[in-house]
């Protein structure tokens, strides 16, 4: 028996844009049965966010008409399972493999992530190179944000992790982002909070050699 799935109209419109793109408005407002000017209030919060992209089309007579497409970034309304394909893989390689295998895969990324990350903190001083750490894990989707002690520490949270599913199942990911720490940054690192083994956040407590001088 088929069951409809009750959207609201915000989710109708990205499920149109999505199957059948490009759309003016008024092709929304005829498949909807919805005012026009519903419509066209839903599009604009859309593309104020960044969700859709819009160009002009001439007609034969009057004026250009908008159409509208979904951005790249409203790819994240829609479910994803690549993590799913990867554990299988993965287990396809343990299966062949063995265990050893998933650690050598994860030492290498780990190695090509710290000549990428060493080459842009090239005499920058330790606390440039918390900074630029934050800003390179960031681009990479962890969410990370960082904080200096009173002692002189620094402290950086990743509130999210692109391959949480994936550390779940092999910790040696884990342990090979903490070793980057340490390899990058030449100081003592140590991880008080983890997601994958369910806190709410991946933390490190970076360990400043010179502590700030107490008054």
């Amino acid at each position: 028996m088929n069951r409809t799935i009750e959207l609201s109209t915000r989710e109708q419109i990205v499920h149109m844009l999505k199957t059948k793109e490009p759309l003016t408005a008024k092709d929304i407002t005829n498949e909807l049965q919805i005012t026009e000017m519903a419509v066209r209030r839903h599009l604009a919060t859309l593309e104020r966010d960044g969700y859709l992209e819009t160009s002009m089309i001439r007609q034969t007579m009057g004026r250009p008409t908008a159409v509208y497409r979904l951005s790249e970034l409203a790819e994240g309304f829609f479910p994803k399972t690549y993590h799913t394909l990867t554990l299988d893989l993965l287990g396809e390689l343990v299966q062949e493999s063995g265990e050893d295998i998933i650690k050598t895969l994860f030492d290498r990324r780990k190695s090509k992530l710290q000549s990428k990350y060493e080459a842009s903190m090239e005499g920058l001083s330790l606390s440039e190179k918390v900074l630029q750490l934050t800003k390179l894990q960031n681009e990479n989707g962890y969410m990370a944000e960082y904080e200096e002690r009173e002692n002189g520490d620094y402290v950086i949270q990743e509130h999210n992790c692109p391959i949480s599913q994936i550390a779940s199942e092999y910790k040696h990911a884990c342990n090979c982002e903490l070793d980057l720490f340490k390899s990058i940054l030449q100081v003592d690192v140590d991880r008080t909070e983890c997601l994958a083994t369910g806190g709410t956040k991946c933390s490190y407590v970076i360990s400043n050699p010179s502590p700030r001088i107490q008054p």
